[in-house]
């Protein structure tokens, strides 16, 4: 709609669009608040829906798959690294992809390319690794072109693709381990994978969450308040106390936050 909200086109910048009214500040900051309704309301059902893939029965991975890696044979609790759970994202890189060799798929270089600093995720416990049938050559090379030097890219090399539903498209599997047992938690593909990329997107997605006192987990579930664990991405040391300064800030945020 025109500035008069008679629906006509505005005649400069977009001739051809039905823009929205022009309203003044306090309407906008009215009619603003009023939509914040609907999306505070749309946040908390995803909070539900998250804590229903937290109650989702685990699947057990019996085969002994083996991927390729930089320092050789690598099975499937090896990509872990040592950590209680793991993401594997399957993405495009090898011969009849389009783009092969120079690049990978298109939309899985996308995904590649919103892939946040991993040392959060890594703080709560948890890998993200990328897997492709192309040889580990191939894909340092690629990582080094395209920039993705942070993400452990590892070569499928048996029916990992095909057993966990990403023989023929993308999609983002979630395991946790016990000891040496390991066991399929949850997977996401489609336009699930659009919202991927930020440290809460894999967060909820995994069987353990965000592991902060406000979510409805099971009874057990590693549980700890908010923003205490946050830290800068070259400050994490297990174990360590919280800085008393964030303690402070982080406090004084959430406090104003909630109201």
């Amino acid at each position: 709609m025109s500035s008069n909200g008679q629906g006509k086109p505005l005649a400069t910048a977009f001739p051809d669009m039905e823009t929205p009214p022009i309203v003044s500040a306090s309407d906008w900051f009215s009619l603003r608040e009023r939509l914040l309704v609907t999306e505070k309301a749309t946040m908390r059902a995803k909070d539900a829906l998250v804590a229903e893939r937290r109650r989702l029965p685990w699947m057990a991975v019996e085969n002994p798959y083996v991927f390729g890696g930089p320092s050789g044979k690598a099975s499937l609790l090896d990509l872990f690294d040592n950590r209680r759970q793991l993401i594997v994202y399957r993405a495009f890189y090898e011969p009849g992809v389009h783009g092969w060799p120079d690049h990978a798929c298109v939309g899985c270089s996308m995904v590649a390319d919103q892939v946040s600093n991993l040392a959060h995720l890594n703080a709560r416990d948890t890998t993200l690794v990328f897997a492709s049938r192309a040889p580990q050559a191939d894909i340092a090379r690629l990582k080094a072109r395209m920039g993705w030097q942070h993400i452990p890219w590892f070569t499928i090399t048996d029916t990992f693709d095909n057993d966990f539903g990403v023989a023929e498209w993308h999609g983002h599997n979630a395991f946790i381990r016990d000891g040496d047992k390991v066991f399929r938690t949850y997977f996401i593909n489609g336009r699930g994978d659009e919202a991927m990329g930020t440290l809460w997107s894999y967060l909820d997605m995994t069987a353990l969450g965000r592991q902060e006192v406000w979510e409805d987990s099971p009874t057990g579930y590693p549980q700890g308040p908010r923003y205490k664990w946050w830290n800068w991405n070259d400050s994490y040391k297990p174990d360590a106390p919280v800085d008393p300064d964030w303690d402070k800030v982080s406090a004084t945020g959430e406090a104003a936050f909630r109201k």
